[in-house]
């Protein structure tokens, strides 16, 4: 349903938030996704945990692996040290996956099987690590048109898109922006 800030973000928050389901958020470009996701997390229970925002069109398949779920020293040319990924730094609060249908096809099977197996392993690493993290997508794309062209998982989508969430573009709401500009 399509929703306006001001006068629906309350009630689109108190059916969502207290939940642990995965929510997709769809609109424009500049249509306040990432403002909507952190009101989320800011509403649940997760509050006081991290909000970790990613945006996935910035990874490239080389490195979205080791971005979302770390490395191990010596996995691969030029990973000198360890490095913990985005889904260990929300471990217990919310991962925002901005542009979510930015991810190569590849990188959508690493995701939708830590979400399904609620544990992720590092790369180069042997050891699985156990995660409780809600997720939070957002995308500007039509996802099920991607899935029609094979460029995105039917089966992730749905693991995302256990609560949507359709905002107008901002052009249409203009009574929400002095909410983006003060951040309330």
């Amino acid at each position: 349903f399509p929703v306006t800030i001001n006068k629906q973000l309350n009630e689109i928050i108190s059916l969502v938030a207290p939940t642990d389901f995965s929510v997709l958020i769809l609109g424009e470009t500049g249509s306040g996704k990432e403002y909507v996701a952190k009101k989320i997390h800011e509403a649940s229970n997760r509050k006081n945990r991290p909000f970790v925002a990613i945006d996935c069109g910035a990874l490239s398949q080389e490195l979205a692996g080791s971005e979302l779920f770390g490395h191990v020293k010596g996995s691969f040319t030029g990973a000198v040290d360890h490095k913990t990924g985005q889904f260990e730094l929300a471990n217990g609060g919310t991962l925002f996956l901005d542009e979510i249908g930015n991810l190569s096809y590849e990188v959508q099977v690493m995701l939708l099987r830590a979400i399904q197996e609620r544990q992720i392993r590092k790369i180069g690493g042997n050891k699985a690590t156990p995660i409780d993290v809600r997720i939070i997508a957002a995308t500007n794309e039509d996802l099920k048109n991607n899935i029609s062209s094979n460029t995105f998982r039917e089966d992730l989508f749905h693991r995302l898109n256990e609560f949507e969430i359709k905002l107008e573009p901002l052009r249409n709401r203009k009574e929400d922006i002095p909410a983006f500009v003060t951040g309330k």
